[in-house]
């Protein structure tokens, strides 16, 4: 059997979730010897080819150099090339996304779903990405799909509820992590990061007191409730420090106990590339009296956001909604206390291994971090 795929978002200049999805799903789909592998991409910029998966003798990758905008428009006005004419023929086409993508009517369509967050919010949307998600239209092409695939049940159940999709074509595959993600002893190593991002000096290999975010820069994450809390912690400077029981999604906090911890020195690390809408988040940080303790490190290179999140105390993920969220499951890969939002897709991914809050509840959220009384010990 011949198996098409489209690998335009790899060529992407930056690396977000949908990214290290694909990536990681094709790092073991294309160990499979006894199928061959189309893969396609157009554009101008150059695919990274140092994954050992495209090296495969029954894996071939086809290029159009033509600019994603006029293929883009070719495909929606006329749809016009046809993918799988352009790869010589496949059985099924995965489209890991929903970039327009004309297939011949006998191809096999399956696509994948991250989550339908352009409808659950649109306020968080730049006008831009609006326009584009009109043009492309993500309903048509999930209707056009032979089969979908959600990568949790949050998002299952929206595209029943959103686009009436049968349940009986969608299945649900949650995305896994990579390996390198655990916890790293070595010291030296987690220095020279620290070092490198500017992070607060500490020994070396020691859990720095700083409170992290990674993810995208952008309305949904929720980035601007997370500093609110952080203030009203600062401002305490010390602050009743109480015992939390991990219940789950309830995320029940209880056996209150008055300990006094210092807070005064502590620090909040924003890690991530910027999205659309971000402006808010660096304004809120610039005009906030506590900006000195507020560290923003920018792109993160992908082998060092292991040690990131090994040095971090505790990590949080107050997201108004996820497809998935793939980062509070690397922090707790790591060993990192995990604070996320009890909505979407989260109370899937963390189970019972991370303290749930409402992210809409700057209180719960300020609670749940003085809360780790036994972990900020725990880290030290």
């Amino acid at each position: 059997m011949t198996i098409g795929i489209d690998i335009r978002i790899l060529a992407k200049s930056r690396r977000t979730g949908v990214e290290d999805y694909t990536i990681n799903l094709l790092s073991r789909l294309l160990t499979d010897k006894t199928n061959r592998y189309r893969l396609f991409y157009n554009g101008f910029r150059k695919l990274k080819s140092n994954h050992p998966w495209l090296k495969g003798r029954n894996i071939k990758v086809k290029k159009w150099r033509i600019p994603n905008r006029i293929f883009d428009l070719f495909s929606r006005i006329f749809k016009f090339p046809k993918i799988d004419k352009i790869l010589g023929g496949v059985d099924i086409f995965l489209s890991p996304h929903f970039l327009i993508t004309p297939l011949s009517r006998k191809t096999k369509r399956i696509m994948i779903f991250y989550d339908l967050s352009f409808l659950r919010f649109p306020e968080f949307f730049s006008f831009s990405k609006k326009m584009w998600h009109k043009f492309v239209s993500p309903r048509k092409q999930a209707r056009k799909a032979d089969m979908i695939i959600a990568i949790s049940q949050s998002t299952k159940k929206d595209l029943i509820d959103f686009y009436k999709i049968s349940p009986d074509k969608i299945k649900v595959v949650y995305p896994g992590i990579d390996g390198k993600f655990k916890i790293i002893g070595d010291k030296q190593k987690l220095l020279e990061i620290a070092r490198k991002y500017n992070l607060p000096a500490s020994p070396a290999g020691k859990p720095l007191k700083f409170i992290l975010y990674f993810g995208t820069i952008e309305p949904r994450k929720n980035i601007l409730g997370l500093i609110r809390a952080f203030e009203e912690i600062k401002r305490g400077k010390s602050g009743k420090v109480l015992n939390v029981e991990w219940l789950g999604f309830e995320g029940v906090v209880k056996n209150i106990q008055g300990k006094l911890v210092d807070f005064s020195d502590l620090k909040l690390v924003i890690a991530g590339t910027k999205g659309w809408l971000c402006n808010e988040v660096f304004k809120t940080i610039k005009n906030s009296e506590f900006k000195n303790d507020i560290i923003f490190t920018g792109f993160i290179n992908e082998e060092d956001k292991p040690y990131l999140y090994n040095l971090a105390r505790v990590f949080v993920y107050p997201s108004f909604f996820e497809g998935f969220g793939l980062p509070p499951l690397e922090a707790m890969a790591c060993g990192v206390p995990t604070i996320i939002s009890h909505k979407s897709s989260l109370p899937e991914v963390a189970g019972n291994s991370a303290i749930m809050i409402d992210p809409q509840n700057i209180d719960e959220l300020v609670f749940a971090i003085k809360g780790l009384k036994r972990f900020w010990a725990m880290r030290n």
